[in-house]
């Protein structure tokens, strides 16, 4: 997926109210840009980091920046967490998801269990039904060797979702717990038990009834953030 306007580099002065980031561009004038990404952020926040940030398309609104990219460390981390769908579903249908090819069709935000959308829906005459959850990946507390991690804070909404998901694998469907790291960096990924044990037990058992959970990484470059390859998943 690229970028539809080149991105602007800056360095970002803080992080705050959960949705803004004031960023400082190259001729000293601070911004403020919209950061779509609700998660604490951990190890993807500090101050004095270069980030990237993009024009706001709609000029009526409020923000006219939105925060892409951050580097930490020789790494570029997209902390966007409203393209990781669409990066999903590209990738899906180019045929670099080898796990979830060949399927007839392919619907994104379908409603489905409790009053929730499964973020991708796939189906297909023979092979039948397959819901995907995807959920973006950024932390990595450890850069000198430690693992790709999520989720970075509690996350009762992840584990809704894990228990609607096991909800269709009892109604005889497929269902597939999808990460998607958005950084290049690490080689295996784990899920951070010590910041949401909750979470940590209840893919566990969604895991035991059915669900099968993948990981893939993305490249991110200022000019675009595409799905590449699968990342090793801790047991």
């Amino acid at each position: 997926m690229k970028f539809p306007a080149p991105l602007v580099k800056g360095t970002l002065v803080k992080r705050y109210k959960r949705f803004m980031a004031d960023v400082t561009l190259a001729d000293g004038t601070v911004v403020t840009a919209h950061c779509a990404n609700s998660g604490s952020m951990l190890s993807v926040n500090e101050p004095g980091s270069e980030v990237w940030i993009s024009p706001a398309r709609n000029p009526d609104r409020k923000l006219k920046w939105t925060w892409e990219l951050i580097r930490v460390g020789k790494t570029l981390v997209g902390i966007n967490t409203s393209l990781p769908n669409a990066l999903v579903a590209e990738a899906i249908e180019a045929g670099r998801i080898p796990e979830l090819a060949g399927y007839a069709s392919l619907r994104r935000e379908v409603k489905y269990g409790r009053n929730s959308r499964i973020d991708i829906l796939l189906e297909d005459p023979k092979k039948g039904v397959c819901y995907v959850e995807v959920k973006n990946v950024t932390m990595r507390r450890d850069l000198s060797g430690g693992p790709l991690e999520f989720p970075d804070g509690v996350t009762s909404r992840g584990a809704k979702h894990l228990v609607e998901l096991a909800d269709m694998v009892d109604q005889g469907h497929r269902a597939v717990m999808l990460y998607l790291v958005q950084r290049e960096d690490g080689d295996r990924f784990e899920i951070a038990g010590d910041i949401d044990p909750a979470y940590a037990d209840g893919l566990e058992e969604a895991r035991v009834k059915g669900i099968e959970v993948l990981c893939y990484r993305c490249t991110v470059t200022p000019t675009e953030v595409a799905v590449s390859d699968p990342v090793p998943i801790a047991p």
